[in-house]
């Protein structure tokens, strides 16, 4: 998974699909809108419409929000052209072990939630980020609405541990 992802990213550089840049301004917007990104899915979760693919479409698009927050911040900023692949695969190579960092050092910090923070992989946050990005594209209509709610709780909540812990890095 690595070894391909960095391959990945190495053409991805050379092709300028993503590219060395600050941007200050649009971190900020990132983060601001995967924070509204979850207010918003949350809202849609309570709506009585029951807009299950919007929820999962919402939830993702506030991971994806956070996680070029976190690219711009380690001064990466993607292009246009097949985008989620492209944050997906930089997430691997340059996020993955500052997620497990963070991690280790909310288990020194905060004893009795270590537990639950010792059972968080950074495999696994950045892996909820590749199975929503496949989800939102692969949701199908005819599905009964008691499975499509239950995705869009698990998009939502998937989103929240992925921005919580995306977040952590931005501090």
């Amino acid at each position: 998974m690595k070894e391909e992802a960095q391959k990945n990213f190495s053409q991805y550089l050379q092709e300028r699909l993503i590219k060395k840049e600050t941007n200050e301004a649009a971190k900020a917007m990132y983060a601001k809108n995967a924070d509204l990104s979850i207010k918003l899915a949350e809202e849609c979760m309570k709506s009585s419409l029951k807009p299950y693919l919007w929820v999962i479409v919402i939830s993702y698009y506030s991971m994806f929000y956070i996680a070029n927050a976190v690219l711009l911040d380690l001064g990466y900023k993607t292009g246009s052209k097949i985008v989620h692949k492209v944050t997906n695969d930089a997430l691997i190579v340059l996020v993955k072990d500052k997620v497990k960092k963070s991690i280790l050092e909310d288990y020194e910090t905060v004893k009795e939630d270590a537990m639950e923070i010792a059972s968080i992989k950074s495999e696994e946050i950045i892996k909820l980020y590749e199975l929503e990005m496949k989800k939102r594209s692969v949701f199908q209509y005819n599905m009964s609405e008691a499975v499509q709610e239950k995705k869009a709780r698990t998009s939502l909540e998937r989103a929240k541990k992925f921005v919580l812990e995306m977040k952590k890095l931005l501090e």
